[in-house]
């Protein structure tokens, strides 16, 4: 898993792993990464981490997050990726696999696959991948459709109620992200989403922001 580099302004340095999915950076004490600097917003932004990939997001914060020297809204993170929120430095440091053990992998056909293991091959309809999408159950937006073809999608309101949705191999899961909707947390099916992430099923209804939206799987 990656870790961060972390110099803060006063020029203190160090290290966070990031072994939680979600880890937040703000000026407030309730953040994960406490940065005590004024440029920087009490809730500035986050990093989503999901197996292996992080994400960084920034929160609508006042003087933005740059990486590598350019402002972003949300950005992937790469191996030696620095950020930089307010007069502090975060410097990314992800997984990587040496050049040999690079040469060594082989990537296997289905087929080759099945016959290594004594299995039959799937069909190329079970090898196909899991579709999804949202529909806007409620509101001016009712009926628009948004597919979830990335890695991880962002959706709801900046400052207000924001949540992630991630495509995995098993399926799609939503984490909260952040806002300032009194503390809650999105709903699935009713029910208020917990700190972890949470695999979603067709046909759930999902409520952020004062919106509606069915998750569909194809």
């Amino acid at each position: 898993m990656g870790k961060l580099i972390i110099t803060e302004s006063s020029g203190a340095s160090r290290e966070l792993v990031l072994d939680k999915e979600r880890v937040s950076i703000g000026r407030h004490a309730d953040n994960d990464i406490c940065l005590n600097d004024k440029a920087v917003s009490g809730h500035h932004a986050v990093i989503i981490t999901i197996l292996s990939d992080s994400f960084l997001e920034d929160l609508d914060s006042t003087n933005g997050t740059l990486v590598n020297g350019k402002q972003i809204a949300k950005h992937p993170l790469s191996n030696g990726d620095t950020v930089n929120i307010g007069r502090n430095s975060l410097r990314y440091e992800g997984d990587q696999q040496g050049g040999e053990d690079f040469e060594k992998t082989m990537i296997l056909r289905p087929s080759q696959v099945a016959a290594a293991m004594g299995t039959p091959a799937a069909s190329p309809t079970e090898n196909k991948p899991l579709t999804g999408r949202l529909r806007v159950e409620s509101g001016s937006n009712a009926g628009r459709e948004l597919e979830l073809t990335k890695a991880l999608t962002t959706i709801g309101k900046p400052g207000v109620q924001v949540a992630a949705i991630t495509k995995r191999s098993d399926g799609f899961y939503i984490v909260h992200v952040g806002g300032s909707a009194g503390g809650k947390r999105p709903l699935v099916n009713g029910a208020e989403i917990d700190q972890q992430a949470r695999k979603l099923s067709a046909n759930d209804i999902i409520e952020l922001a004062g919106t509606q939206m069915r998750f569909l799987l194809a």
